[in-house]
């Protein structure tokens, strides 16, 4: 495949991975044997590095807390920010790691069932590790839309007008 026939894949994949290879050949008219050797390959070289289904998790009863944790860090010679994002990445609580610009370095997002086991963990390990200079913690009490799916479908809900 040529390399915008890959990146058409991916998209695909990436909205909706439960699509099958005779489908996906069909959207791009393709080989199905193109589109499963593509697809072998993405896997094999990392590019594609596992499958996800997108859960509104507000809608089942689970004890989940999600925490938002700004960092800043002191990047290290040599290595910048990578260190520091490897460590805080190898903790299971940890679900996302990104490094970004702006007033901090990382962001870091994390999972607990109870506010405390998220605070305990910042406070024990995160601020803790060397080069980490403040850390700035958000719960998240709401999510309406994750990665392009809206997840706050009550369209049902009518609001009254309120006039002067």
């Amino acid at each position: 495949m040529s390399p915008t026939q890959r990146h058409e894949l991916l998209v695909h994949l990436h909205n909706d991975a439960k699509l099958s290879v005779h489908t996906l050949a069909a959207m791009m008219d393709v080989d199905p044997a193109d589109v499963e050797a593509t697809i072998a390959e993405l896997e094999n070289s990392g590019i594609i590095r596992g499958y996800n289904a997108v859960i509104n998790w507000d809608r089942i009863e689970r004890d989940r807390v999600r925490g938002i944790i700004e960092v800043k860090v002191t990047p290290q010679r040599e290595v910048g920010f990578d260190a520091v994002a490897r460590r805080i990445y190898q903790y299971p609580e940890v679900k996302d790691v990104t490094l970004v610009s702006g007033s901090y370095d990382l962001l870091v997002i994390v999972e607990g069932q109870r506010i405390q086991e998220v605070s305990r963990f910042v406070s024990e390990r995160l601020a803790t590790i060397e080069h980490v200079q403040s850390t700035t913690t958000h719960f998240v009490l709401k999510t309406y839309k994750v990665d392009g799916v809206v997840l706050d479908d009550d369209d049902n809900e009518q609001r009254l007008v309120i006039s002067p």
